[in-house]
């Protein structure tokens, strides 16, 4: 079964590519060489065309500028159309004009990008264009960030996944002193709530367990045991609808204030109560860490547990930064 490639990642793919090449892609050369959409070739080509218009109609709904291009001779003639995204739709108007210090955050931010920050499966997609005999326009890779989002034992996990490896990993869970070993066998990786979780089978417990990538300490390390690949079908689903479960039975009442960013945040997951809003959580360490960093924009109704560890958080944080009073000078 080939890993799942996240919606938002595929679209950034497919907009590099069609950001790529002049004479455009035709929807057959997208489908084989685009990261999200190759690696379901063996599947219903009917859904992943479905797949591919989707993407294409929310692209074009933010603002991506994909033509279609039709014969050369017939532009009406879509059986072979072409698609692309022509750089120059994306020009500043010539009467913008930026201030110095706007300038300055522009420099800074530009600083970031990089050829070097182009994912893998993104060149791998850019190489496989050039082999169909299309001109890539090189600059495209400036459009990708340098930045790096996910967790250094995202790449491992993922790579140990498709080749059905097994693993061994430090992992650190809250209240313990010491993170333990755990041997895996890595079955999908799942994006919940802006975190990247591992759903394996642990190997030791003989059972499937959820594994937060943050709390992986040091580095994921292949064994010389394989797995059958079975093992990882339905993994993922079997992982989100658990995240979810999780979810619904754990919910806090929270007051926010109006207009801040903690309502902004925690409003549109949530639904509102008599009482501020409910909002669901997965993991009540990770919930308070959050919630603490909004400061006094968000208060805990409820549960007591949750309240008491933010207030923790809070006071751990003041103490922190409090000045020392008596004593001479040094």
């Amino acid at each position: 079964m080939a890993l799942r490639i996240p919606a938002e990642e595929r679209q950034l793919n497919l907009i590099v590519a069609l950001m790529a090449t002049e004479i455009g892609l035709t929807k057959q050369q997208i489908l084989e060489t685009v990261s999200g959409y190759r690696e379901r070739q063996g599947g219903s080509s009917d859904a992943l065309e479905k797949m591919f218009e989707r993407d294409k109609d929310d692209l074009r709904d933010l603002g991506v500028p994909i033509e279609t291009l039709g014969d050369h001779a017939d532009p009406n003639d879509l059986r072979e159309a072409r698609y692309r995204i022509p750089k120059t739709e994306y020009d500043l108007p010539a009467d913008i004009e930026f201030t110095p210090a706007e300038l300055a955050i522009l420099a800074l931010a530009g600083s970031v990008w990089s050829e070097g920050s182009l994912s893998k499966d993104a060149r791998t997609g850019l190489r496989k264009i050039r082999a169909l005999g299309i001109e890539v326009d090189e600059p495209i890779i400036g459009f990708a960030p340098r930045l790096i989002v996910r967790e250094p034992s995202f790449t491992p996990l993922r790579d140990a996944i498709e080749a059905c490896r097994v693993v061994a990993f430090d992992y650190l869970k809250p209240g313990e002193e010491r993170p333990r070993r755990r041997t895996v066998r890595p079955l999908a990786l799942v994006d919940y709530e802006g975190r990247w979780h591992v759903s394996a089978h642990d190997i030791d417990a003989d059972g499937e367990r959820m594994f937060l990538l943050t709390r992986i300490v040091g580095s994921v390390r292949p064994t010389g045991a394989r797995f059958d690949p079975a093992l990882r079908d339905g993994a993922g689903q079997r992982a989100m609808q658990g995240l979810r479960d999780v979810a619904a039975r754990n919910r806090a009442l929270l007051e926010v204030t109006p207009g801040s960013e903690a309502a902004l945040r925690l409003t549109r997951r949530g639904e509102a109560a008599a009482q501020g809003i409910r909002v669901p959580y997965v993991d009540a360490h990770i919930f308070a860490d959050e919630l603490a960093s909004y400061g006094p924009e968000v208060r805990v109704v409820e549960p007591q547990t949750l309240r008491e560890a933010v207030v923790g958080r809070l006071r751990a944080a003041r103490d922190a930064h409090a000045t020392p009073t008596g004593g001479g000078s040094a």
